[in-house]
């Protein structure tokens, strides 16, 4: 099994979003990445990062939102172009796991039209709920014609302890994580938003765009215990560990 990590976009919000105490005119520049699995049973994407049109048109795409995190990648940073270099394409995926559904974690979702997509039920009720684009959650990026295939508790995709759908609501009532188990280089936990920065693991503090804090205090600490017995968890947005996962790394196996 291979893991390999792909550009999804790139973002600029406010820093004191992320980290406590920072001046509110500073900002700060949040990769958005996804991870491809390549598994024996199936190719599995985790999250699709930003569609290639929110960098096109961000203000068409998304609305206010992209006023509050603005889009800074060209469409060839986007993981339906990332692909391509694998000589992968859309219909190669058979398998989407989406983390939570805010638009920069499933904006290219429409592009995989054979691939059945996973989501916590917490999640896809979160944004069909009334009211939902205020919490970020915009009809046109989530929602897809091939629906969703939904879990609510730990959910193993293939069966065989490899690929871990775990629950951690906090960022997002349906926020999961995936713990990803490989044989040469061990575990890797994907964060995502429940851990955006590990500055929010190592003080355990979550971020203000936050639905839950006591629920995101326990993600965070919950994460912790996985990097603290040797897991290597990747968080969400973090810049200088993405600059580490791409030193050289075509994939991890």
């Amino acid at each position: 099994m291979k893991l390999h990590f792909l550009e999804g976009g790139r973002l600029r919000m406010r820093r004191s979003i992320y980290v406590p105490g920072a001046a509110k005119e500073e900002t700060i520049e949040l990769p958005v990445h996804s991870a491809l699995i390549r598994h024996p049973t199936g190719n599995v994407l985790f999250d699709s990062g930003c569609s290639p049109e929110a960098a096109k048109d961000p203000q068409a795409r998304w609305g206010g939102l992209s006023k509050v995190m603005t889009p800074i990648f060209a469409p060839e940073q986007t993981v339906v172009e990332q692909l391509k270099h694998l000589e992968l394409t859309p219909d190669d995926i058979d398998v989407v796991i989406c983390s939570h559904l805010h638009p920069d974690h499933c904006g290219c979702n429409s592009y995989f039209r054979s691939a059945t997509i996973l989501c916590h039920e917490a999640e896809v009720a979160a944004a069909q709920a009334g009211g939902a684009e205020n919490q970020g959650y915009l009809r046109h990026e989530w929602d897809q014609p091939q629906g969703f295939q939904t879990f609510k508790a730990e959910h193993d995709v293939f069966g065989d302890g490899r690929i871990v759908l775990l629950p951690m609501p906090g960022h997002t009532p349906g926020m999961t994580v995936a713990r990803v188990s490989l044989q040469r280089d061990g575990a890797f936990v994907l964060a995502s938003d429940a851990a955006p920065l590990q500055i929010n693991i190592d003080e355990g503090i979550a971020p203000k765009n936050t639905w839950d804090l006591d629920l995101a205090a326990k993600a965070l600490a919950e994460l912790k215990s996985f990097r603290d017995r040797g897991d290597t968890v990747i968080s969400g947005h973090d810049d200088g560990q993405w600059q580490d996962l791409r030193k050289g790394l075509e994939y991890y196996e």
